[in-house]
């Protein structure tokens, strides 16, 4: 083994070659020396915060302050230390599917995990369900300090949040028309009991990928629906007959109701007429008998001659006289012109020629 003290000899020897003045100036380069270790140490604490970063100034491990973009300065190691979390960039969470953009070790295309996308809904039905959380840091300290792993909390959070909203949600629905709907719930839901725990962290968009069912009832499903959408279309055309020929009954009722109401106005008003009339001719038969009767007889026989042909009879003759025609109805057609005849061509022979 090397003697020790030798060996601090030979260090002190090669050190005095560097100090000037030989072995006496030894205090004032080992002051020198550490003047320029000082200096060092102090010139490290200088530091660069990015333009998309938030500085979190630690003074022996606990939050000092926060430094905004730029060169800043703080206390070397071991008195403080800074965090530059990037505040300003959007981060992607995927639920029920790894991609190939989120690990660099996966294929192309990704790859499904069915413990996280496999949901049930409000009708007890399994649903195939793929989202992404965009998120970003909000308050830096918090989402330092108050969560082990941020990316993670939001993670199991918002799955949580997307298996309650699909609970109380039916399948036919929530493929449908009730995406957006259910992507705002989530979004809300999630935000809140982030902001219990004090993550520091604010959901910026809740984006569905996939809502299928599972690909081992897929095609089946896809027949039920094609049943179900050929069931809504013969409903609707149902309903847009019975809406056609509804109002066509309605108004041919009405109009019947019309025709049969002017007609019992008009018979009754017809018979309270005829009343009337015979009250009235009645009261003229009790005041003048014989008038009355005479023109009864009078309009009768006016009413009879004139609806039947007339015959005149003459009270000397015993027989009837020939037919006269006294009516405009009774009047013979007249006969058309007799035209003369038509000569032969070839002249005829004399009737006794031949005899």
């Amino acid at each position: 083994m090397p003697d020790l003290d030798q060996i601090i000899a030979q260090a002190q020897a090669f050190v005095r070659r560097f100090l000037p003045g030989g072995g006496g100036g030894a205090a004032r380069g080992l002051a020198l020396v550490g003047l320029g270790a000082a200096v060092l140490w102090l010139s490290s604490g200088l530091f660069r915060v990015q333009p998309d970063e938030l500085g979190i100034v630690l003074r022996f491990g606990a939050y000092d302050r926060q430094v905004g973009p730029g060169l800043n300065y703080r206390f070397p190691w071991p008195v403080e230390d800074v965090l530059k979390p990037p505040v300003t960039r959007v981060n992607r969470t995927e639920v029920g599917t790894r991609s190939a953009t989120t690990e660099a070790r996966l294929p192309q295309g990704g790859r499904d995990v069915a413990e996280e996308s496999l949901m049930l809904t409000g009708d007890e039905n399994i649903v195939d369900i793929d989202f992404a959380v965009f998120w970003r840091i909000r308050a830096a300290p918090d989402y330092l300090f108050n969560t082990r792993s941020p990316a993670g909390l939001v993670k199991a959070v918002a799955e949580s949040a997307m298996r309650e909203v699909i609970g109380r949600t039916p399948i036919q629905r929530a493929l449908t028309e009730l995406r957006q709907q259910i992507e705002a719930e989530v979004l809300k839901e999630t935000q809140a009991i982030l902001d219990q725990y004090r993550a520091g962290v604010e959901i910026t968009q809740v984006q569905l990928q996939k809502v299928d069912p599972p690909n081992a009832v897929i095609d089946s499903f896809r027949d039920v629906q094609r049943a179900n959408t050929d069931a809504e279309r013969l409903r609707n055309e149902a309903e847009s007959y019975r809406n056609d020929i509804t109002p066509r009954a309605r108004g041919d009722v009405a109009r019947i109701l019309a025709e049969a109401e002017g007609f019992r106005q008009s018979t009754i008003a017809q018979a309270n007429g005829q009343a009337q009339r015979f009250t009235s001719v009645l009261h003229a038969y009790q005041d003048a008998k014989d008038l009355t009767l005479k023109r009864m007889y009078i309009e009768t026989m006016q009413d009879v001659l004139v609806h039947s042909q007339t015959v005149v009879v003459d009270d000397n003759v015993r027989g009837l006289v020939p037919f006269l025609s006294l009516g405009e109805g009774t009047r013979p057609a007249a006969t058309p012109p007799q035209q003369p005849p038509q000569m032969p061509l070839q002249p005829q022979q004399p009737r006794g020629a031949n005899r």
